[in-house]
Order: C-alpha cells, then structure tokens, then sequence
C-alpha cells in the first residue's frame, strides 16, 4: 500500500507545488513507483510537468463528477516512474463545482482506495487555503509535509495548519501524522531566517526535517521549461537538495511495501 503524504500549509508562496513536484521526481528517480496528484484548481503542477490543456485527458473534476475514474485520468511523465492526475479545472464554473464537491471530505479518500495500492507513494499538492480540498486531501493522507519559507506568516501557517491537523485527527483521520517541516527557499545569514530558524527551534524542534532546500533560480526556471527540476538541471543546488529530501523520507518509510503492477485493461491517459 502506498505511503500517502500531502504537501499542505494555510499560505501561498512557500514552495507547495515546487516540493510536490520535485519530491516526486526525486521519489521517482529513487525508481520508487510515484503517484503525483494536484488538488490545487489553480493547476500549477500540470504547468510544472508541461501538461498544458491540450495534453491533459481529463482530472479530479471529471472523477469528483464520476466521468472518468482515477484510472482513467493517470498522466504518464517524462520520469518512468512518476504518474500525474491534474485538477483540469479550466473555468470559474467548474471550480465552484469542485469546491462544493470537495465539502464532502471522505470523496478523496474513497475514490483514491481503487489506485493507491498500485504505487509506494502518492504525494498531494494542495492548495493555499484549509477547507474542501485541503481537507480531502488531509482525510486521505498517512502524513503531511509542511514547507515553509523564512518569515512571520509562514510561522503562523504553521500554527493554523497544526490546529487544523488536531481537528482532522478528531473527525476524519485518527492516524494522521506529521512527516515534518521542511525549509524551502532558505538564505542563510540574513536576519529573517536568523529569527525563523530561532522560532522553529523553540516550537517545532521535534517536527524540522533534516534537510534544507535552498533558494534556487534553476527549481523557478524548470517549471518554465514544463519539468521538475531534476530533468532540467540534474546537478543543481536545488536538485540535489530534493534528492536527498526523497532519500531522508525513504529511509523512514523502509517497511513499504512493494508497488502492484497495474492490471493491462486500464486505460492511462
């Protein structure tokens, strides 16, 4: 069975998407099976993989709307190991659709049943807001990842999301845990990230990954060019950084066990 883990924080800006896309990659060229979901009507992981409309056969609002099953809107990648389901959220309309739909907080979790088995993780990227989506995702997931970038209002992203995750716990996932809370974006030896790293220390000690990943004009412009970072620039600070976040998570995660191979009458998209 997969180990599900969503990419969620109450704040925009952080490196969301960027560690969702780029900590599937990294999962993947681990040749670990890999299966990328965007819940983010705003699409910015189908941009980051180069899924622009006319290449995209469907998402979450055709399966939240029972057109299509998961099955049938898996994306194959660039990466042999790394498949994509997109939002497809293409008008005002169907995004108030999916989010009315998305106020049922178990559709995730019981539509995801049917396909998480054929991989070894399912990452969620989520978008910058709690409720509907977020929530779904939540529901569904065995951990969340909460990347932060140095600031004051990354820290009170932090605390809203960790009373948020209580609430989870209480009404819709008793075994959720906290994968960990990674830096994003860091700078060294500026005064915000002095205080930042200060903070985190004082109150989230226990939850700070190990790895940092900094800021990184190659991880900005891979996402211009339709590709995560590690096929754009494979040595890069940034590329390397996310390698090792992969590494840092499977090592936790050794008893996984092994991916299903998908049955040969599913049609990928």
């Amino acid at each position: 069975m997969a180990k599900i883990i969503t990419i969620a924080i109450p704040k925009g800006g952080v490196g969301k998407t960027t560690t969702a896309v780029n900590l599937a990659a990294s999962f993947a060229v681990l040749e670990k099976r890999v299966l990328l979901i965007d819940t983010d009507p705003f699409g910015a992981c189908s941009m980051s993989l180069g899924f622009t409309p006319e290449k995209t056969k469907g998402g979450l609002y055709e399966v939240f709307n029972f057109i299509h099953s998961m099955a049938q809107v898996i994306h194959r990648t660039e990466l042999a190991f790394l498949d994509f389901i997109p939002t497809n959220v293409t008008s005002q309309q169907a995004e108030e659709r999916i989010m009315r739909l998305s106020e049922n907080r178990t559709l995730l979790k019981n539509i995801l049943r049917t396909i998480a088995p054929h991989y070894d993780y399912v990452i969620i990227d989520t978008p910058p807001f709690l409720r509907g989506l977020t929530t779904n995702a939540l529901t569904c997931s065995d951990s969340v990842l909460i990347p932060i970038k140095s600031g004051h209002f990354s820290l009170e992203g932090i605390e809203k999301l960790f009373k948020y995750f209580d609430w989870i716990q209480e009404v819709a996932n008793k075994s959720l845990q906290i994968e960990g809370i990674l830096q994003t974006m860091y700078e060294p030896h500026t005064k915000v990230t002095e205080i930042t790293d200060r903070e985190l220390q004082l109150r989230f000690r226990k939850y700070l990954l190990k790895t940092i990943i900094p800021k990184n004009t190659h991880l900005t412009e891979a996402s211009f060019y339709g590709k995560p970072a590690v096929l754009f620039n494979a040595s890069s600070k940034g590329t390397l950084a996310y390698l090792d976040l992969a590494r840092e998570l499977v090592e936790r995660h050794q008893t996984a066990q092994p991916p299903i191979v998908l049955p040969s009458n599913i049609q990928l998209a």
